[in-house]
């Protein structure tokens, strides 16, 4: 039995039981009342419904049949107020449950090609309408996860496709060629290795994503950022001093409790981000302090104009650099950051620096 016949059925027969009870203390309180006649002299009779009686039974005779009169005219309209109950609960409850009806409806019409499917109730009110607008919202969730999937898969292939192209060409045009010699041959080893070695940044840069996001942390132990921060600048100073780079750093104690490992790839992504993605001559700024029962770590630097910083954040997104095959880094650094912050129950930001280049700005609770 579906939830409306049996919500029908229990309105019905409370309303069934609460018209028999009142038809019973109605016919008790008649006959109790009907008691109350005034007295006749001794040896007097009266007619009760054409029965003459003594006057000494005039109560009990009248007792009864006023109780016999509430009792025919219970029994006429007892039915008639079930029916009626039972017609109203039916119509009320069929219109409380349409909007239930509608989300089931919808929730069987959806599938992965159908998530912009909403209910869109207008006319319901109280508890019916929150649940519409919460599975429209988690509908609304879902599809924008869908979507960034679909956009995150699509991006991942054109980023493998691009090395593996580079390394089928490569060695193609190498076998095709007859008269390939030992540098021939070296030069194709070169790019093969180069190709080979941007992939597995991908794929290494993909598998710590997809570990971080929405999973709990491994290793949780007490960390100061400022001490993260040096390794990660031991590891740019070479490239940074190529491109005659100026490195200010200014760290104080900024405590958190984390993944050292993972903390230490935060600091790492965003000084690689900013060596990377510099001018000649430029300056990369580095920030660690406590601030207000959190930590803060914040990396600057000069560079091109950057245009909708927070964009950065989504995968392979490398800001004004041009695409190509020789662009360094797989476009996940920041993504990787934000997951990793998001991990830790922090917040990451961005923000364009005047004159060119990008200020990120990491805060984690202490």
């Amino acid at each position: 039995m579906g939830l409306r016949p049996r919500l029908t059925v229990l309105a019905t027969a409370l309303v069934a039981s609460v018209s028999a009870l009142l038809l019973w203390l109605g016919w008790l309180l008649v006959g109790g009342v009907a008691q109350a006649v005034p007295t006749l002299p001794p040896g007097s009779t009266v007619r009760v419904d054409g029965i003459t009686v003594p006057a000494e039974g005039l109560g009990d005779a009248v007792g009864r049949a006023a109780q016999d009169e509430v009792l025919r005219a219970g029994l006429v309209a007892f039915p008639l107020v079930v029916a009626a109950a039972a017609l109203v609960s039916w119509v009320l409850v069929g219109r409380v449950l349409g909007p239930l009806h509608a989300v089931t409806a919808t929730a069987r019409r959806l599938s992965v090609e159908s998530l912009d499917t909403r209910i869109g109730l207008t006319d319901a009110r109280g508890e019916v309408a929150e649940l519409a607008a919460g599975f429209d919202a988690m509908l609304d969730r879902l599809q924008a996860a869908f979507d960034a999937q679909r956009r995150f898969v699509a991006n991942a292939s054109h980023e493998l496709r691009t090395p593996l192209a580079v390394l089928r060409t490569e060695v193609d045009v190498t076998l095709s060629d007859p008269c390939a010699d030992a540098d021939e041959l070296r030069r194709m080893g070169a790019v093969v290795r180069d190709a080979t070695r941007r992939a597995d940044d991908l794929v290494a840069g993909l598998l710590l994503l997809a570990r971080t996001e929405g999973s709990a942390l491994a290793d949780v132990r007490p960390v100061d950022l400022a001490a993260v921060v040096v390794p990660a600048l031991s590891a740019v100073r070479a490239e940074a001093g190529r491109l005659g780079l100026r490195i200010q750093v200014r760290t104080s104690a900024a405590p958190v409790v984390g993944d050292p490992v993972l903390l230490e790839r935060v600091a790492g992504n965003l000084l690689e981000n900013a060596v990377r993605h510099n001018v000649p001559g430029g300056w990369v700024e580095v920030v660690t302090r406590a601030d207000d029962g959190g930590a803060e770590l914040c990396v600057a630097s000069s560079g091109r104009l950057v245009e909708r910083a927070d964009e950065l954040f989504e995968p392979f997104r490398r800001g004004p650099v041009e695409r190509t095959g020789d662009t360094p880094g797989s476009g996940l650094g920041l993504s990787i950051v934000r997951a990793v912050v998001v991990a830790h129950g922090g917040t990451v930001s961005a923000a364009p620096v005047p004159g060119g280049g990008l200020r990120v700005t990491v805060r984690l609770p202490s």
